[in-house]
């Protein structure tokens, strides 16, 4: 995405706009500051999850637990189609240059979570503190954890799995390598994930420069951010298909199965609407069915 934003800068402009990346936190590490960053224009475009800042995003946190986005694609449209409705007032101090989510469509596991029995008891990392009540509804126990260190947790039994992606299971994380199961047709959690840009540099370019970060944010950015997580997703799975030698099962999860755990989702967020309307934000089931609509 962010090659794609620079490139189409620089073409449209005639040269006279361009971007200089700075990956891997060269501008100050931590994922937890990264909207702030951009705030404060320490970064003039930044990359941040919203779940490393839940209590500044607490309408886009919605889109994290299951519904019915299967796709990071699928779930951008969905994202879209509500923001300005629900979601915009959450990014007034930034540009929103894109907005889409990670899906996080199995569990890697070192036990078979395949049914409600085999999660009863089973710990496992879910995609944000957000949704506990729907990993506890689904008798499972869950654990908070960076993804950094999911790895040494399967490995060391200090967690029994973890919600994830195909890309989760290859490189550069693999999971493959201590996971023995990885089950799909999960109910499928997400990662709220945005770009924005700070106010003052977006405004301090002539109306032309404007004109073509404009015409590249929203829908444009958002789908080619969406792109980058449902083709690492295709990438791996097609790696998963065509590399022997690893020891885990791929299970797909029943249609029985399925709708008792869709089921457990259902009371899992009547717990979190509720702790919504404690916090003052009475709309969250509406909003919620919005992006699910």
């Amino acid at each position: 995405m962010f090659k794609w934003f620079g490139e189409e800068l620089e073409l449209r402009s005639g040269g006279t706009l361009t971007m200089k990346l700075f990956p891997a936190g060269q501008l100050r590490a931590g994922p937890v500051q990264q909207f702030k960053r951009a705030v404060e224009g320490v970064a003039d475009i930044a990359f941040g999850v919203a779940a490393y800042t839940p209590a500044i995003f607490p309408k886009a946190m919605l889109a994290l637990p299951p519904g019915k986005a299967e796709s990071s694609q699928d779930a951008t449209e969905r994202l879209l189609a509500v923001f300005d409705e629900h979601l915009a007032d959450e990014f007034a101090e930034v540009k929103m240059i894109g907005l889409t989510t990670a899906a996080g469509i199995g569990i890697a596991a070192t036990r078979d979570v395949s049914t409600m029995e085999g999660l009863k008891g089973a710990k496992i990392v879910p995609y944000a503190a957000l949704t506990t009540p729907i990993v506890e509804a689904l008798g499972a126990v869950p654990v908070q954890m960076p993804v950094t260190e999911v790895y040494t947790g399967l490995s060391t039994g200090t967690i029994d799995g973890t919600n994830a992606t195909y890309n989760n299971m290859t490189p550069p994380w693999n999971f493959w390598d201590v996971a023995t199961h990885f089950v799909t047709n999960v109910p499928v959690q997400h990662a709220a994930i945005f770009v924005v840009m700070n106010l003052e540099r977006y405004e301090g370019p002539s109306p032309e420069h404007r004109a073509i970060i404009d015409d590249l944010s929203g829908e444009p950015a958002s789908m080619k951010l969406a792109e980058s997580f449902d083709g690492a997703d295709a990438r791996s799975l097609k790696m998963m298909g065509e590399t022997a030698g690893k020891n885990y099962a791929l299970i797909e999860i029943s249609a029985e199965e399925r709708e008792r755990m869709d089921a457990a989702v259902a009371e899992g967020l009547k717990a979190i609407f509720a702790d919504y309307a404690s916090r003052g934000i009475e709309n969250a089931e509406e909003i919620y069915n919005a992006i699910n609509r």
